[in-house]
């Protein structure tokens, strides 16, 4: 088992990676009955690619000798309503230097197969892009 996850009540769950203890707390978003006072269960979806991406850039970086420490990305995730569903994922990662030109290649290909990027619908748009000091 990977996680158990509890219903607190109120809208909000809590869920345990059980080999290390680490916790999440999910609340609904305001615009669906909820107070928004933490990520929402769509918003870890949209946060895990990008958590995903910059992961297995990070492997393929050491790999590489190249130094990733302080990329970031900026997630914006876009619903739709009928039904209710994550419509579009938008991941800008930036780095904080530049890189030669195969180094950025084998990075962003990295990055664009990540396992959670191949999990996602084919129906989400997702629109992925590098930026580079």
């Amino acid at each position: 088992m990977t996680s158990r996850v509890i219903y607190k009540g109120g809208l909000r769950t809590e869920a345990e990676h059980l080999k290390s203890g680490s916790t999440i707390i999910t609340d609904a978003p305001v615009d669906n009955h909820g107070k928004g006072e933490a990520f929402s269960p769509t918003d870890t979806v949209a946060t895990a690619l990008a958590s995903c991406m910059l992961t297995v850039m990070g492997i393929k970086a050491e790999n590489m000798e190249v130094d990733l420490t302080g990329a970031t990305a900026a997630v914006t995730k876009t619903m739709a309503a009928e039904p209710r569903r994550i419509s579009k994922i938008d991941v800008v990662i930036e780095f904080q230097s530049d890189f030669q030109q195969k180094e950025k290649k084998i990075l962003e290909n990295t990055a664009r197969t990540c396992p959670v990027l191949n999990s996602l619908h084919p129906e989400i748009e997702k629109n992925i892009s590098f930026l580079y000091k």
